[in-house]
Parts: C-alpha cells; sequence; structure tokens
C-alpha cells in the first residue's frame, strides 16, 4: 500500500487534470465508465489525508481510495480514475451535469443535499463532526466564549450552516471570513485574519499539524454539529448506486472476516461459504451488480480494506494519526456495519 509523504503533498500547485466530459443522458453509467475506460472523480484535491496528489501528481488519501475502490470493482483496475479537483460550491453541479461519474470529497449526508439535488449518497464511510480551532492566545476553552468572534469558513459548506445555527441559538454574533479554497483558509486563520476557523475535526488537525506549533491551537471540545460523510452519484442510475454502495459495504467486509491486501490470494482458498461468495470464488454476486465476480477480490487486492484505507491515509501510518472512533467496525463499538454479501 502506498503512504502519503506530507510535505510533498502540500508542495503541490494543483490544476484541474481533465476538462468536463458529460456522462450519458440516460443515466447508465456503468456501461459509458466501461467504455470510456476510466472513472472521473470529484474530489478537493487540496486536502492530504483525504484527497491530493503528491509531487508526483499521483493522487492519495482516504477520499481518492474510494474512487480507486470504485474503479477497481467497474473495470479491474484501480488506477484507471481521473481526478478533478472541486470547492464546495462547484461539487454538487458538477456531479448534476455529468462532469464526474461520482464524488468522493468530504461531503457530509443531509436530509436536504438527499432529497432536493438529484444525488444519491452511498453508505456513509467517514464519521465526523463540525468543531472550531481558535488561537491559544484567546484564552478561551469553550464555544460559548467566542461572542463577536471572527470565523474563517468554507463557504457552500455544511459547516457555514452548522456555525450560523450554533451562534443563532446561543444569542451571539460572529463575523465570517469566508475562504472558498481550504489551504487558504487555513492560511487565513494561521495568519491571525480570524479567531476560530471551522471545519470538520480532520481538517482542523490537518490545519494545526501544518502550524507546526500545534499547542498554539486548541480544538474546542463542543460538537456544533454531526458530519457523516460519504460518497455521492447523481440520481436515476439504480445500478451505478447499487454498485458505489456495495463498494463501500465492501471494504467493511473484508476487514470483518479479516481479509486484506496482503492475505487476500491465501484466503481465495477458504473453504468459509461466506467467504468464497465474497470473493467471487462461488457464487454470482458480482454478476448480480452487472460486475465480475471478482469485483470484491480486485478492490482488496488493488486498495485494500476500509482498516488499510483509514490507517494508510488518516490513522496511524499517516500524519494525521487520527484514532478509528465511531469509524470502527461494529464489532468494535464502532459505527460500520455491513449487510450480508448473499
Amino acid at each position: 500500500m502506498r503512504t502519503i509523504s506530507f510535505a510533498a503533498v502540500l508542495a503541490v500547485t494543483l490544476t484541474t487534470i481533465v476538462p468536463p466530459i458529460a456522462m450519458s443522458a440516460d443515466g447508465d453509467s456503468l456501461k459509458t465508465i466501461q467504455a470510456r475506460g476510466d472513472l472521473i472523480c470529484g474530489a478537493d484535491g487540496k486536502r492530504p489525508g483525504f484527497s491530493a496528489p503528491n509531487s508526483e501528481g499521483v493522487w492519495q488519501g482516504f477520499d481518492v481510495d474510494f474512487c480507486r475502490a470504485v474503479a477497481a470493482a467497474v473495470l479491474g483496475d484501480a488506477d484507471k480514475v481521473k481526478y478533478i479537483a472541486l470547492s464546495p460550491a462547484q461539487r454538487f453541479p458538477s456531479l448534476q451535469s455529468g462532469e464526474i461519474d461520482m464524488l468522493s470529497r468530504v461531503t457530509t449526508l443531509t436530509l436536504t443535499r438527499a432529497v432536493t439535488l438529484g444525488i444519491n449518497f452511498a453508505p456513509v464511510n467517514f464519521y465526523s463532526g463540525t468543531k472550531i480551532m481558535v488561537h491559544k492566545a484567546l484564552n478561551v476553552d469553550s464555544a460559548l466564549d467566542l461572542n463577536g468572534a471572527s470565523m474563517c469558513i468554507p463557504p457552500g459548506s455544511s459547516q457555514e450552516r452548522a456555525i450560523a445555527d450554533f451562534f443563532r441559538r446561543h444569542n451571539m454574533e460572529y463575523n465570517s471570513v469566508v475562504i472558498d479554497n481550504i489551504k487558504e483558509l487555513g492560511d487565513a486563520y494561521l495568519q491571525n485574519r480570524c479567531d476560530g476557523m471551522a471545519s470538520f475535526e480532520p481538517g482542523l488537525a490537518l490545519t494545526r499539524l501544518r502550524a507546526g506549533q500545534t499547542d498554539d491551537h486548541v480544538i474546542l471540545p463542543e460538537d456544533i454539529e454531526k458530519e457523516p460523510l460519504a460518497p455521492a452519484i447523481r440520481g436515476g442510475d439504480d445500478q451505478f448506486f447499487n454498485i458505489v454502495t456495495w463498494v463501500v459495504y465492501a471494504t467493511f467486509e473484508a476487514e470483518e472476516w479479516g481479509i486484506d491486501s496482503t492475505n487476500v490470494d491465501d484466503m481465495l482458498k477458504s473453504d468459509n461459504p461466506k467467504i468464497q461468495r465474497f470473493l467471487g470464488v462461488s457464487g454470482d454476486l458480482g454478476e448480480k451488480l452487472g460486475l465480475s465476480n471478482d469485483w470484491a477480490y480486485q478492490i482488496v487486492k488493488q486498495v485494500g480494506n476500509y482498516a488499510e484505507i483509514f490507517e494508510n491515509n488518516i490513522g496511524a501510518n499517516a500524519p494525521l494519526k487520527l484514532e478509528r472512533g465511531l469509524n470502527e467496525l461494529w464489532l468494535n463499538g464502532g459505527l460500520h456495519y455491513p449487510p450480508p454479501f448473499q
């Protein structure tokens, strides 16, 4: 599995890699992707650990690996992905217009987004929450002490609404410093252009890590809003929605059975009928999705199970070193629970 060089990622100046390419009007995404020979995935591009190109231009990250997992399942090759960097304001129009096949960009599942935008969300693959980080020099230990503060917030994001709701609920005022580019937003905070920065917790940890002097920045304890993050596709294509849904579940299922990229070939010899069906040794689960029966094997072999995706990008093996927390499997007290593969 590849690891991320944090310094190298930050040095990259991002450009859009591919021009807009429309998907088929009839919603037959699978045939369109297979005929084209690659998956077009909308991502952030400036968020190391989740999605950003390294110094060689190779995209890496948690969100990137879910794009790669879909490509492995659909095309048999996890590297057949083209990435488009999207701001919060660009991401939904790009998906709606067919510029991208799927969106994997730290995007929060909400009721309004799910029912009004003509898109479908796959299962949540990362549970997080909106928090506020402030300069230690402010000498505050609660978000309730921020009346009149200036807040750096990404526009068009769930954090923008969450902060507005929080301050209004507590009869407090604040001034917004709105910047679309997430790195520039973090830079504005680090340059003291705002008192606090609102983001989901891993984003705050990344900004604090870039600062070097981590003790100078305090992530306040209040959970401002829940942030269940999930990939999304355009509405009206049940087959592709099912594929992306079960790709996410496949990463959970593989971890549950102890199948990873290092032992998946040996697991092909397992006499467990459930593992045989999952890896395509028996049964026709792949055919039911319109894929090769080894689709789940390809995901695990080329990308890894959920634990590998998490740890190598944002967990123990990565600079952010986030704890699994709610992102553990249900067996370990977390929220990830794959339905039966049968």
